[in-house]
């Protein structure tokens, strides 16, 4: 047993760390919009980071519990409310049989997480239990949850140790104007040097054409030196796409494995989180890095996973000895005990 689903949001699915290996076959990797919200809110709760949990988008879910369990919630914030009170974000706390944790909307951003001990009882499909919407293989049904929905846990825990570690201080990027760091090419030789600096120096608004698999933006006309058709080549997610019209594409979680329109350059892997967060209305300015930049920004964001990993799960210090001593008084012996002990 886990939980039923009582309201389902607007769009939320069973996502795990993505399906890779099938993309000559035109299956997306999917996986969750801000991975590092996503891995944090596994290792709250003692999973490995790749381990099924949900998405919520703009609207999370209300859940009947149907079995006990420890979860976490992260990402765009919003008010959890367990049973009509408030219960924290970016900590692990326990459910038991019979409670009902409503999500409710978030308050900035666009997508949280609720990661469960143990992981979600759904099939494994190519290696991934993750949720491909455009394919609609894996998650539940292959499909978003609908009321009424079951989903079991596959190994649940009713409490975990060292509760008190369980949380972490953090907000993810809701500001309505972001930077985003992008490495340029494959063809920006296909681009006019003034179409690669109105790429770089514009303002982009995130249109109501967003989704999973993409995001349309609005802004400056990017410039080519002919047109935005190329022969259709690989895709990597975070590719920008700019048809011959000039507006740009970011591609996604569950973006086609091939396209035919010229790709400008790629978002950073550090930065997918903060495009995962956009909403409509919302605006990007871009900034070229160099790929080593790239790469010193994905070791940091690494070492900091890692870090919480190894607070949460640090031994215990280990007990002090008494120390003794004898005194000898007047002729009669004393034997005093002195045990350190923290204030």
């Amino acid at each position: 047993m886990g939980f039923v689903v009582e309201q389902p949001g607007v769009l939320t699915t069973v996502q795990d760390g993505g399906r890779f290996g099938y993309e000559r076959f035109g299956m997306s990797p999917s996986g969750p919009m801000d991975l590092t919200s996503f891995e944090i809110a596994n290792l709250l709760v003692g999973n490995r980071r790749e381990e099924s949990a949900l998405e919520m988008t703009i609207l999370g879910p209300t859940l009947r519990f149907t079995a006990a369990n420890v979860v976490a919630v992260t990402g765009a914030p919003l008010k959890p409310k367990l049973n009509g009170e408030d219960c924290p974000m970016n900590r692990a706390f326990p459910v038991s049989a019979g409670d009902e944790l409503a999500l409710g909307a978030v308050q900035g951003g666009c997508r949280s997480y609720i990661a469960f001990a143990g992981g979600l009882d759904v099939p494994e499909i190519m290696g991934s239990r993750c949720t491909a919407l455009q394919n609609k293989v894996g998650g539940f049904q292959g499909r978003r949850l609908a009321k009424g929905d079951a989903i079991g846990f596959r190994s649940p825990a009713a409490a975990l140790p060292h509760m008190e570690r369980r949380h972490v201080e953090r907000q993810v990027e809701t500001a309505p104007l972001r930077e985003i760091r992008v490495v340029l090419g494959p063809q920006e030789d296909r681009f006019t040097r003034e179409g690669i600096d109105t790429f770089l120096t514009g303002v982009y608004t995130v249109t109501k054409d967003f989704d999973r698999m993409g995001c349309r933006l609005e802004g400056p006309v990017i410039a080519h030196r002919e047109d935005g058709n190329i022969i259709s080549d690989g895709m990597v997610t975070g590719a920008i796409q700019v048809p011959t019209a000039g507006q740009p594409i970011i591609m996604l979680a569950e973006r086609q494995t091939v396209g035919g329109y010229t790709k400008i350059a790629t978002v950073i892997t550090a930065d997918l989180p903060a495009v995962g967060q956009c909403k409509a209305g919302d605006q990007i300015r871009f900034r070229a890095v160099e790929v080593e930049e790239a790469h010193r920004l994905l070791r940091q964001q690494e070492e900091e996973l890692k870090a919480l990993e190894a607070a949460i799960h640090a031994p215990e210090p280990a007990a002090k000895a008494p120390r003794c001593y004898r005194a000898t008084v007047n002729g009669l012996t004393f034997t005093i005990t002195l045990t350190e002990c923290d204030d």
